[in-house]
C-alpha cells in the first residue's frame, strides 16, 4: 500500500515494472528463508542461528550498518570526485518525487540486502562452516557472490574482484557482530547511496528514479567505467580502510562456529 502511494504519479508501465522488481526480490528472500526454516527443524537449529535473529530485526546493529554503508560509499564518491572524474550536474527529480523514490529505493535495497546476505552468509555459511571452518567458507561463498555478478551488463574483472572483497568484509561483520543485521544495513545503504543518492551505475546498471544528473569522465580505472564505482580501483582503498576501522571497533568474534 505504501509503495503504491509513493509511486502513484509515475508512468504506470514504469510503476508496474518497479513493483514487479520489488516483489521478485522479496520472493527471492523467502525462497531461501523458508527452506532454512525447514532445514532448521530437521537439524534441530532455531532460525536465529542462521544470522537473522528475530530480536535484532531492524535494531541497532542494522542502523549502525546503514551509517557505515553510506559513509563508505560517500568516501568512495568523494575519492573519485577528488581526482576530477565525477561531476554533479543538478537534480534529476523534483518535488515529491524526491521523497517517493528515496523511500522506494530504500525499501527495495533493504530487501536486496536481506536476500543476498542470507543467501550467501546465512544458512549456507552456518552449515558449511561446521565442516571446513569459517574463513574457508567465507572465501568460497564470497567467490560465489562475485560469480553471481558475472552476467551483469558491462561487468569487469575489477568489479568482480571488488564484489568478492566486499563479500569477505560482510563475512567479517558477521563474525564480529554475531549476526547479519549490520551487513544487511551496510549492504542496503551502500546500494541506495550508489544507485539513488549519487545516481551512478551499480554493478553495470542505472535505476529508474535516481536523484541526480551526474557524469563520469576520465580513466575507467578510477571511475569504474560501465560497472560504476564498484569497478574502480579506489574501492579497494575504501573497503580496506573500512575493514581496518571495523576491526578496531569490533575486535571480538561473536559468531559461534560449531564443528561436526
Amino acid at each position: 500500500m505504501l509503495l503504491g502511494i509513493l509511486l502513484e504519479k509515475i508512468d504506470p508501465h514504469v510503476g508496474i515494472k518497479l513493483w514487479l522488481d520489488f516483489i521478485t526480490e522479496l520472493g527471492a528472500f523467502f525462497t531461501v528463508a523458508i527452506p532454512a526454516v525447514v532445514m532448521g527443524r530437521i537439524e534441530n537449529h532455531p532460525f536465529d542461528d542462521y544470522g537473522l535473529p528475530r530480536r535484532g530485526t531492524f535494531g541497532k546493529s542494522f542502523w549502525v550498518g546503514m551509517v557505515w554503508g553510506i559513509v563508505a560509499i560517500t568516501a568512495l564518491m568523494l575519492a573519485i570526485g577528488g581526482v576530477g572524474d565525477f561531476s554533479l550536474e543538478g537534480l534529476a527529480l523534483h518535488s515529491q518525487r524526491i521523497f517517493r523514490f528515496a523511500v522506494f529505493w530504500g525499501a527495495f535495497f533493504v530487501v536486496v540486502g536481506l536476500f543476498e546476505e542470507f543467501l550467501l552468509r546465512g544458512y549456507s555459511l552456518f552449515t558449511l562452516s561446521q565442516g571446513i571452518g569459517f574463513w574457508p567458507t567465507a572465501l568460497l561463498l564470497s567467490s560465489v557472490f562475485a560469480a553471481l555478478h558475472y552476467s551483469n551488463p558491462g561487468e569487469t574483472w575489477i568489479g568482480l574482484l571488488a564484489v568478492a572483497v566486499i563479500g569477505l568484509f560482510f563475512c567479517l561483520t558477521l563474525r564480529r557482530t554475531g549476526n547479519l543485521w549490520f551487513a544487511v544495513g551496510f549492504h542496503a545503504s551502500w546500494d541506495w547511496g550508489e544507485s539513488y543518492l549519487y545516481s551512478v551505475p551499480d554493478s553495470g546498471g542505472m535505476v529508474t528514479g535516481h536523484l541526480l544528473r551526474t557524469s563520469f569522465h576520465g580513466s575507467r580505472w578510477v571511475t569504474g567505467g560501465s560497472v560504476g564505482p564498484e569497478g574502480s580501483v579506489l574501492v579497494f582503498v575504501v573497503i580496506g580502510l573500512t575493514w581496518v576501522v571495523f576491526d578496531r571497533v569490533y575486535p571480538e568474534a561473536k559468531y559461534e562456529v560449531r564443528r561436526w
